[in-house]
């Protein structure tokens, strides 16, 4: 059980790194071919780990949309922590710096 255990554990890195790297890997909230590689590779690490959604993933994909990704990201990471790393991803790592909390203050 612990090999799968590693495969979902890997999956859900590959997410958050594809997350974080939004500016990266997405163009117009379409995966580019780089984040196209990446997503492969969790949906490879996703059936190793028996987390196997065959609809989902056929229409991630055929339209790899910022959406879709979204759906396919909510079976492996919680709510709270994908809104935090896209927001990482795309205004940048200052924003959620200590900074932005001192605002709040």
């Amino acid at each position: 059980m612990e090999a799968l255990t590693g495969y979902r554990e890997y999956a859900e890195n590959l997410m958050r790194k594809l997350l974080r790297g939004y500016r990266i890997y997405f163009s117009s909230d379409i995966l580019n071919s780089d984040g196209r590689r990446l997503l492969e590779d969790i949906i490879r690490s996703m059936i190793y780990s028996k987390e196997y959604h065959p609809g989902l993933i056929r229409s991630v994909r055929r339209n790899p949309s910022m959406d879709n990704v979204l759906k396919l990201a909510r079976i492996l990471l919680d709510e709270e922590e994908i809104e935090e790393l896209l927001m990482t991803g795309i205004e940048g790592p200052v924003r959620n710096s200590t900074w932005h909390y001192l605002e709040r203050e």
